[in-house]
């Protein structure tokens, strides 16, 4: 016989069994989204990995607030600096504000090196909120406040807080502009593949017969092609003197005419299989038009999956442009991306020299991993009724 807790009152309710009755209670009230949140802030890593992403984006909107430099801008008695320590306790050990010491540029005679020493005898503190170059605040607002920097220096010492480039280019500050457009073109091709792979999907699969037939061929010959031929050749054939913006706009077409043909079959097959329901039926019956039923009754039953989807197609996207970048087949300079910027990576003496000029490829590697594990969180929360 199990042990009888003798220190409790008769009648009363444990406090663990008191909240598992409270939640269980929650549950069946509970809407689906708040059920949905309720799985998703389980997942811990995908909790992390959407705050990751949430700075991430902040950046690439912010990048000119964030940066504390111009990211065209050459430092030339900076070349091939390594990241700069920021420190917090001077020579004597005595805890300060953060801040620099300054950097003294040396040569060895023998190869010929550039190597940088830290002089402990001039230290610059670090600021926030500081005066930079100016710029215009999300296209509108014209402004120099920037997010950091060290002010009192001028040109003598900076802050590089992951090098420069063998140009004298502020690395960090070309990694957040080259967040946005790495982050956001992935979004716009995602999107574009969205409604492509919808609207088609949904006709084949609520319609059939010959749409149904012309639709299905049309996909098999583009998942017959191989994938990157296909994107160097699309993206080869774009004019080398475009602007950025229609270049920018021109690989986001391309991506999302390859990328929304796994969309119209996962619509198709859910449209196959709901059309005969009886919600369906009774939509019909009611006198719904075929875009109403679509749109207002079989299309958010199956939202949830398409936003997880969604985000797990997102990396894809970000890969796909960077692969192509780095080619040079995608963006080019002086446009900023991810990719534009591993370019360097593929000059061996730069590489050798100054390895930091791979950071922008963990920024590529950690972005995907969140979007990833983001993905997992929102796929184990999209049905929330399951167990």
């Amino acid at each position: 016989m199990a042990d009888v807790d003798r220190t409790r009152p008769v009648g009363e309710v444990p406090a663990a069994e008191e909240e598992i009755e409270s939640g269980g209670e929650q549950v069946y009230v509970a809407p689906p989204w708040k059920l949905m949140w309720w799985r998703f802030r389980k997942h811990k890593m995908a909790v992390i990995s959407s705050v990751v992403l949430i700075i991430f984006y902040f950046v690439a909107i912010f990048c000119e607030f964030v940066a504390p430099y111009d990211p065209d801008g050459a430092l030339l008695q900076f070349k091939q600096a390594p990241p700069t320590a920021i420190h917090i306790r001077d020579a004597e050990g005595r805890f300060q504000f953060p801040f620099v010491y300054q950097h003294k540029r040396t040569l060895d005679p023998e190869t010929l090196q550039i190597s940088y020493v830290e002089d402990t005898s001039a230290r610059y503190p670090l600021r926030f909120f500081t005066h930079g170059f100016t710029y215009k605040l999300l296209g509108l607002w014209k402004t120099d406040i920037h997010l950091f920097g060290i002010p009192s220096a001028g040109e003598q010492q900076g802050v590089f807080l992951l090098g420069t480039d063998r140009l004298g280019r502020d690395m960090f500050s070309r990694v957040c502009y080259g967040a946005r457009l790495s982050l956001s073109l992935g979004l716009v091709s995602v999107f574009l593949s969205l409604a492509l792979g919808v609207v088609l999907g949904g006709i084949s699969g609520y319609r059939g017969g010959a749409a149904d037939t012309i639709v299905q061929r049309v996909i098999e010959f583009i998942r017959t092609i191989p994938t990157i031929p296909l994107w160097m050749t699309l993206s080869a054939a774009l004019p080398a003197t475009w602007p950025v913006v229609r270049v920018y706009f021109g690989i986001s077409v391309i991506l999302s005419l390859v990328g929304w043909t796994w969309m119209a079959r996962v619509v198709r097959g859910r449209f196959l299989s709901m059309r005969e329901e009886d919600f369906v039926l009774a939509a019909r019956l009611n006198g719904s038009s075929e875009m109403r039923i679509i749109l207002r009754h079989m299309l958010p039953s199956f939202l949830s999956y398409i936003i997880a989807a969604l985000t797990l197609s997102i990396p894809n996207m970000i890969l796909s442009e960077t692969a192509l970048s780095f080619l040079g087949l995608g963006l080019r300079a002086p446009a900023i991306s991810w990719g534009v910027l591993l370019q360097e990576a593929m000059n061996l003496r730069s590489l050798v020299l100054s390895p930091w000029v791979l950071t922008p490829g963990f920024a590529v590697v950690i972005s995907v991993l969140a979007f990833n594990f983001m993905g997992d969180g929102l796929r184990d929360a999209a049905d929330p009724y399951a167990r």
